[in-house]
């Protein structure tokens, strides 16, 4: 049975990129998107931010027509801007608009917005509910558990903001404590999509990181469909990989040295025409040593790769990473 958000139709079990700062801009999502990911949403965007018109913010509403189904999220600590924000994210048309629940960040759970809204869930409500009063577009919503161990309530967290108006909810299976620590807990996550009372998709985050995984909790915990996050930097293939297995129960091929430089390239290559030649290559050395992690002696290449300005020599030094890979295998 396909899985429904609003009139988005995702399929039968919808694998969703999770917005991630600094990672799922529209160059990665790219990649992402080639390689099976159903929906994805921009990295989070401040409702202060829009509001103020400041340059960040707004060059984070940059949604291409390709990437569709796809979601603006924002996140904010007053009511009045994050429905200000709604309407001036809505103008970028995208296909929903997504409410960030869950950062657990100091810069951001410490100023009243993300995860510290887990504390006062009158507060979370009522900021929903303007939301979706603002907009048009189908509303979601990326939470967690609660605010540490003593306070886990996404059971009633679910149920007030399903009655409010939200089409989907996304949980990270830890508390705000536990930031990434420790392991995702997923039988809370469970218990909310076996609520009776619940109407919308269940889609689960946390610890993502294999198609066996993502199989024998598909089983196990019951979701509508899951979220990936850290698991898809420098490893956009894990949604067809998750996607075969589940149709097949068989595993593909890892990516071969040629591909990971192939997508590598089309990566820099998109980041260059979204920021421009200087913001592009520099953005994109956070992702070298995730491209090519396992590679032996790759310490030397990346420290090549983080140094060069040059598009022409970067792309010199990728082919060169299938050189001294062939040699190796030899």
């Amino acid at each position: 049975m396909s899985v429904q958000i609003g009139n988005i139709d995702l399929g039968e079990f919808p694998l969703l990129l999770a917005p991630m700062e600094d990672v799922s801009d529209p160059p990665f999502r790219y990649v992402c998107k080639q390689n099976g990911a159903d929906m994805m949403y921009t990295e989070f965007i401040s409702s202060e931010g829009l509001i103020r018109d400041a340059a960040k913010s707004r060059q984070k509403l940059d949604i291409f027509e390709y990437e569709r189904p796809i979601g603006i999220q924002i996140f904010g600590s007053s009511i009045e801007t994050m429905s200000e924000a709604t309407q001036i994210a809505t103008k970028a048309n995208p296909d929903l608009i997504d409410i960030n629940y869950g950062c657990p960040v100091k810069n951001v759970a410490c100023r009243g917005a993300g995860a510290s809204l887990l504390q006062d869930i009158d507060k979370m409500v009522a900021m929903t509910k303007a939301v979706v009063e603002a907009t048009h577009l189908p509303v979601t919503v990326k939470t967690r558990l609660g605010w540490d161990d003593n306070t886990k309530n996404v059971y009633t967290v679910a149920e007030r903001l399903q009655e409010v108006g939200i089409k989907a909810l996304t949980i990270h299976g830890r508390t705000r404590s536990q930031m990434y620590k420790g392991e995702a807990d997923w039988n809370l996550i469970s218990e909310v999509k076996k609520n009776p009372n619940i109407e919308i998709p269940i889609f689960g985050n946390g610890d993502i990181d294999s198609p066996e995984k993502a199989a024998s909790w598909k089983r196990e915990f019951a979701v509508d469909g899951m979220m990936i996050g850290r698991a898809s930097i420098g490893n956009p293939w894990i949604f067809r990989e998750i996607k075969y297995y589940l149709k097949t129960g068989n595993l593909l091929p890892k990516p071969t040295i040629e591909e990971r430089v192939e997508v590598c390239k089309i990566h820099l290559q998109k980041s260059i025409a979204w920021k421009g030649p200087k913001t592009g290559i520099f953005e994109m050395r956070r992702h070298y040593a995730n491209y090519f992690k396992g590679i032996e002696n790759f310490k030397e290449t990346r420290m090549k790769l983080v140094a060069l300005e040059d598009i022409e020599e970067i792309y010199d030094v990728l082919e060169g990473i299938k050189t001294i890979h062939a040699e190796v295998m030899a």
